[in-house]
């Protein structure tokens, strides 16, 4: 009896978006192509699609798998075939399907589909929708698949008890205290759009506590709940109206981004919500009194995490290395691209499960008409249970957030309970920015680290463009053929066929801020130089020079691929413009510093730099680029056959960019190589 439920609450993670309804009001002689047309518009609102659609299957054909703690629920077949689907329902049987979850044969139905929401639905609206599912959906002839439910819940008998308990099947009634708009929300969030199927805690049979506002019970109503790992946020005067409007029409905004099967929810549900109705749930929503102990944590001004916080800790660190790239250290994120972590409601939520959740496993953004490309954030389950919590702990903890602590047995517990695959293991040890924190030398190879990661800004004189160390050398040096610096310090002093002579770490450092910064170099005895030579030699370990360095470089690629610089200018702007703008310029903040740097122009690396070179710049690009485009550790990273990689590196590299005065010094002995740019 509780299994569909529980499946319930699994599906109901596609939370809001099950948030519209068309006209409630409209009369039953509509014409029937536009009544067709509002049932497929009320087939969206309730994510008919999302949850009767198997993956790579026909629309509406059923097949699904939602596997729950009581065995495995398949959806149905939905379409208007006569033998597999509901094409021979009659309206009273599709409506008593959808007010008392009664199936055409007499049987229960699991309340995997949420009548309990549905049965406030208008007779308007349910014609509607029965109209469109018989006339507007192509018929499949698809026999259902058999659930396994184990023993008692795979006998319905017992869901007639539970209906008798807790279904209320009437219809919506508008309250006339209240405005039409806020009318309208209310039908919206608590039929169709069933909200309180996640975001509201269950009683002992796994019943919603409340289905609305109203009664005793009505404190209750979207105060959140956790479900399948996920945790449901309170929707209860949550954000500003404008801000949950735009969430469920793009799927983020200023305060967060959908994940989960939210992003679902967004790309098959709602974004096809007009915007009345958007408004009108947006109305309602924000009108809901805060319950006192459901912890609505209202926006506030971000603070800048202070420095002992972000570099002193383990934490802090460990947000540095890997999320700071997307997220920044300020925690703001990237509007359209990236969301932010302070002032987010999820992230600072009493219950931690879903920032663990997604940190585990990792997030793709939703596509819609508006966000056309998905970004997607790698799992970061490689990292220890320790790691996790302590850069977590920070997240929830800095710039202005108000989340508690979370301890390794919390990630522990939810890394049990989402049963990711293992790591695949890897030759390339990452090194890690707080291991530094147990060094003697710590305070010298955190600021090396620095140096690398916000060079512009701490070296101003030396750096003659707007790149940082950390453009070539991502996360300081430490992804795997992003020019990592593991090791590196082992193959110095050597000889450099570009100078022509043997040459020390030093002297390719300083080659570095004279190229790729446009610079000038630093005196080779700097408390600057010393640092970064310092942090770059903490990672060499016990490598030799005699021996190969896994991840070395920036990977190999195929030299005899010719360059189709067509193809590459499609492809710049396919993939590369998003970050690095149409014209090459980079992506800035408001505040005028570089998120993303510029790719050519006078702001970018100079013709002597070796990311200049065609080949070098595709095999950074294939292995690198673009970022947040898979869910590859560590950025997400990749996704460019060879072919396109040295396509648009050859576009990219022969843009207009700063000359090299030294270059006619350059290869003094032979050897240039072939796609050097002079």
């Amino acid at each position: 009896m509780a299994c569909g439920f529980k499946f319930l609450g699994y599906v109901g993670t596609l939370l809001l978006a099950l948030l519209t309804n068309p006209a409630f009001a409209a009369p039953l002689n509509t014409q029937p192509d536009e009544q067709v047309r509002r049932g497929e518009y009320l087939a969206h609102m309730g994510d008919c699609i999302a949850c009767h659609t198997a993956k790579e299957g026909k629309l509406m054909a059923g097949g699904l798998e939602f596997n729950t703690p009581f065995g495995v629920v398949h959806s149905t077949n939905i379409t208007p075939d006569i033998k597999t689907g509901i094409g021979s329902y009659s309206f009273e049987q599709f409506e008593r399907a959808m007010r008392k979850g009664i199936a055409a044969d007499g049987h229960n139905l699991y309340p995997a589909m949420p009548y309990p929401s549905f049965a406030k639905t208008s007779a308007s609206d349910m014609h509607a929708l029965y109209a469109y599912l018989m006339h507007g959906v192509e018929p499949v002839s698809q026999p259902n698949k058999e659930n396994d439910m184990q023993w008692p819940f795979n006998i319905r008998l017992g869901l007639k008890f539970w209906n008798l308990a807790f279904l209320d099947d009437a219809p919506f009634k508008a309250d006339p205290a209240k405005s039409p708009l806020w009318n309208r929300g209310a039908y919206i969030v608590q039929g169709l759009g069933h909200c309180g199927s996640c975001h509201t805690p269950r009683g002992i049979a796994m019943q919603e506590k409340a289905m609305s506002q109203d009664g005793d019970a009505g404190q209750y109503y979207l105060t959140g709940s956790t479900i399948e790992a996920w945790h449901a946020v309170n929707l209860r005067n949550h954000w500003e109206k404008s801000e949950i409007a735009k969430f469920l029409k793009v799927g983020h905004n200023s305060h967060a981004a959908a994940y989960g099967t939210m992003s679902e929810v967004v790309h098959f549900s709602t974004q096809h919500f007009s915007d009345s109705d958007l408004a009108a749930i947006a109305e309602y929503l924000s009108a809901l009194p805060p319950n006192a102990e459901s912890n609505v944590i209202k926006p506030k001004a971000v603070a800048l995490a202070p420095d002992n916080e972000l570099y002193k800790t383990r934490g802090g660190l460990g947000y540095v290395q890997f999320c700071s790239t997307c997220h920044h250290v300020d925690g703001r994120g990237m509007d359209h691209f990236f969301p932010p972590l302070a002032n987010n409601s999820s992230v600072q939520s009493k219950d931690p499960t879903s920032v663990i959740h997604v940190v585990l496993s990792g997030w793709k953004s939703a596509k819609t008409e508006q966000a056309k490309r998905a970004f997607g954030m790698p799992g970061y389950s490689g990292l220890s249970d320790q790691e996790l919590a302590e850069i977590i702990t920070f997240v929830r903890t800095q710039w202005g957030n108000q989340g508690d602590p979370v301890s390794p047995e919390e990630i522990k517990k939810v890394r049990a309970e989402i049963a990711l695959k293992p790591v695949e293991p890897s030759k390339f040890a990452v090194p890690r920015f707080a291991a530094m924190l147990s060094s003697p030398d710590a305070d010298q190879l955190i600021y090396g680290m620095r140096l690398m990661t916000d060079t512009k800004a701490l070296l101003p004189k030396n750096v003659g463009d707007v790149l940082v160390c950390n453009s070539c050398h991502l996360n300081g040096g430490t992804m795997e053929h992003a020019a990592p610096y593991v090791g590196l310090s082992a193959l110095f002093p050597s000889y450099a066929p570009r100078a022509g002579k043997i040459i020390d770490f030093k002297d390719r450092v300083n080659g570095c801020l004279r190229r790729s910064m446009n610079g000038k170099p630093l005196d080779k005895d700097s408390r600057e130089m010393l640092a970064m030579i310092a942090y770059m030699d903490n990672m060499k370990g016990n490598t030799r020079a005699d021996e190969p360095i896994p991840g070395r470089g920036v990977g190999k690629i195929d030299k005899s691929i010719t360059p189709n610089v067509d193809n590459g200018k499609k492809i710049y702007k396919d993939q590369c413009a998003v970050c690095h703008g149409d014209k090459g310029e980079g992506m800035k903040q408001a505040d005028g510093s570089y998120v993303f740097p510029p790719l050519w122009g006078d702001q970018s690396f100079n013709i002597g730099a070796g990311i200049a070179r065609t080949y070098t710049a595709a095999a950074f690009v294939k292995n690198n680029m673009p970022i947040s485009n898979t869910l590859s550790f560590p950025l997400g990273q990749g996704g460019l056959t060879d072919q396109e990689a040295v396509d648009v590196a050859q576009y990219f590299t022969h843009m207009p960019r700063p000359d090299f005065a030294d270059k006619r010094k350059d290869w003094p002995k032979g050897g240039k190589p072939a796609d050097a740019r002079y």
